[in-house]
């Protein structure tokens, strides 16, 4: 959603980092005259407390794992796609008469205590996105602003920078989300989806209609719940619960159907999301879930998702539309990462053009 200027001349490749609070990713593709191909995916494990609330707070250890994210992965694209967090990103939907863009962004700086909750429209990074125009008003349009103060921008753009590479665009990691929906599904222009991304400390909701985010929402929930319920459950540390949660264990093979239970916090927000949108709307049935994240993972996530919200629920595949070399990602693999590949992938997508 944001972009910053000055690119680098020459290389075009760009890589999409999705800087989560437990993991990060890293996804390049190749363009190709049939398609997008997968080029080079890896995940390293960041410490905890390297990321806390959507921060960084220590900006070495994060760029000494996106140093190591680009050894494992190979790859060589010098150019970086990254999102901050929701929940550090104002997001509002608003209506305006029918102007330019370049008028419409005069406008907002000006009406900035209207639109954007800020003490100092200097201190922040704003862009928007025209959806079209308003239905009951063909005078009218309806916008999305997205706005972040400028500190934390700079933040992920200070961490990744200490790597040699360049940040080219600033993304918001739901929208992300949207991107790689919208390059891998085909869906009915009267259903509405929920795209629902699960991580460690957050939950991305949102919600699109014919191709267009009709709402977010960012829950300050996510898989370490599970950790926290195993560390008590079981008397072991947050790290070896962690473990547990991730890679399994059989010794604790028979408590991970439980995991889904363990979900219930989140699950009652998310609860809470879709009320909330469904009591603003005249069409409010919300007809599948797409769910990501590395809680996308849990056995029977699904099948709860369907029971408790009464909707089509499936797995997100990022990769659905999107090729790759058999001889590199064998298929089982590609199934694993998909879930939490969702966000890297829209990231990856973007352009350098785009803004």
């Amino acid at each position: 959603m944001f972009s910053v200027k000055n690119l680098l001349p020459g290389s075009r490749r760009i890589a999409g980092i999705d800087i989560g609070s437990s993991i990060i990713k890293l996804v390049e593709l190749q363009y190709t005259s049939e398609g997008c191909i997968l080029h080079s995916f890896a995940q390293v494990f960041l410490e905890k407390g390297v990321i806390g609330g959507g921060l960084i707070k220590d900006h070495d250890a994060l760029a000494r794992k996106i140093k190591e994210l680009f050894k494992v992965s190979r790859c060589e694209a010098r150019n970086i796609v990254t999102a901050l967090p929701g929940h550090v990103v104002m997001i509002k939907k608003a209506g305006f008469r029918k102007m330019e863009e370049e008028e419409l962004r005069d406008f907002i700086v000006d009406e900035a205590g209207e639109y954007m909750p800020f003490d100092n429209i200097g201190d922040v990074n704003f862009d928007f996105h025209i959806c079209g125009e308003q239905n009951l008003d063909p005078g009218q349009m309806e916008v999305i602003i997205a706005a972040a103060k400028k500190d934390v921008t700079e933040s992920y753009v200070y961490a990744i920078e200490k790597t040699g590479r360049r940040v080219t665009i600033m993304d918001v990691d739901s929208f992300a989300l949207e991107t790689a929906y919208e390059e891998n599904y085909d869906f009915d222009a009267n259903d509405t989806i929920a795209l629902v991304n699960i991580g460690a400390s957050i939950t991305n909701i949102n919600i699109v209609k014919d191709r267009e985010s009709v709402f977010t929402r960012n829950i300050l929930l996510g898989g370490d719940s599970i950790t926290q319920a195993l560390q008590k459950k079981l008397e072991v540390s947050f790290e070896e619960a962690e473990m547990i949660k991730i890679e399994g264990s059989s010794e604790y093979e028979n408590i991970q159907e439980e995991f889904v239970s363990y979900l219930k916090p989140v699950f009652l927000e998310i609860g809470r999301s879709f009320d909330y949108f469904s009591s603003t709307v005249t069409e409010p049935h919300i007809s599948r879930i797409l769910v990501s994240g590395g809680c996308a993972g849990i056995p029977g996530i699904v099948d709860a998702m369907k029971k408790k919200f009464l909707c089509e629920a499936e797995i997100f595949n990022p990769f659905k539309n999107i090729a790759y070399d058999k001889n590199i990602f064998s298929p089982s693999y590609i199934k694993d990462i998909g879930p939490v590949a969702a966000v890297g992938v829209g990231l990856a997508l973007r352009k350098m053009e785009d803004k």
